[in-house]
């Protein structure tokens, strides 16, 4: 049993990896120093600066002083998400890791990166200083993301950490609009053609799945009638979104606990078959005088 124990802990890591590959809000992870533990395991504190402005300078008394107001603000982690399964030992008689990385990776492809994309686009659209409802074809939607880059360029959010998450019709828009000058990239030899959108003004480009961005979600507790499947559906109000453009300095994400946990047969006391529990702890915030960081489009 320690050579598998030995594996688990090796396979830990290749999970935040998976997370990290399949997740679309992942490029939004920021570890921030001034982020401080609090003795609540539930919070974290995280600091609000507010500075006052320019004075005229006195030739007599000098300087005009000034104050500044750091509050650490309390942000409570609202998502405690879990699941358990169960594999009988006989149809996993040959080796339990297969088992185990085909289930734990295909449970973080399918459900968790799904699901904290959806919770943390949903939160950011809903938090957004900027937001308009459009519709949009190949011929104007560029024109909407020159709109949302003046608003913060007017907002004098800092250009260089902005990410612009767009929609798959969305992104098919762009490549369709006659606005851009498309450029083929042939192989030698090959004949491969390359159509790909990575960057946009600087900025980096994000196609997210329509399923992960939408202004609003149920996220379905597990027991409650019509929830037993678990995992998230959209609001019966929400709304598709277009495109966002987030500054990662507006928003702070934390996934406090990501935990695998995998019993042998021998130790399920249920039944004669291998356990894997999964807990994901997490939430994500916008920082209040920040909001004019996010430029949220959502479909007319």
């Amino acid at each position: 049993m320690a050579n598998y124990i030995e594996l688990i802990q090796k396979y830990v890591p290749l999970l935040d990896a998976k997370y990290a590959a399949e997740s679309k809000s992942s490029v939004l992870d920021v570890q921030s120093d001034l982020i401080r533990e609090t003795a609540n395991a539930k919070s974290v504190l995280i600091p609000k600066m507010v500075l006052q402005g320019l004075g005229d300078y006195d030739r007599t008394n000098g300087f005009i002083k000034g104050n500044v107001t750091l509050e650490w603000v309390t942000h409570t982690f609202t998502q405690d998400r879990g699941r358990t399964f169960m594999i009988d030992a006989m149809d996993n008689e040959e080796t339990a890791m297969v088992a185990f990385a085909s289930l734990s990776g295909e449970f973080i492809r399918t459900q968790v990166a799904p699901e904290l994309d959806a919770y943390r686009f949903s939160t950011y659209a809903s938090k957004a200083e900027n937001s308009v409802q459009e519709a949009l074809t190949k011929d104007n939607i560029i024109a909407a993301i020159d709109t949302a880059i003046g608003t913060l360029d007017d907002a004098e959010v800092p250009e260089g950490d902005r990410v612009l998450f767009v929609s798959v019709p969305a992104y098919n828009l762009m490549k369709g609009t006659n606005e851009l000058v498309k450029r083929f990239d042939v192989q030698t030899g090959s004949g491969n053609v390359d159509r790909r959108i990575e960057t946009f003004d600087g900025m980096q480009v994000v196609k997210v799945p329509s399923t992960r961005f939408k202004t609003a979600y149920v996220f379905n507790d597990g027991k409650t009638a019509g929830q037993e499947s678990g995992g998230f559906t959209p609001d019966i109000n929400a709304k598709a979104i277009n495109f966002m453009l987030v500054s990662k300095s507006a928003v702070v994400q934390i996934v406090k606990l990501a935990l695998p946990r995998v019993f042998t047969p021998e130790q399920n006391q249920e039944a004669h078959a291998w356990k894997f529990d999964y807990r994901l702890y997490h939430d994500a915030w916008v920082l209040d005088n920040k909001k004019n960081g996010i430029y949220v489009s959502i479909a007319a």
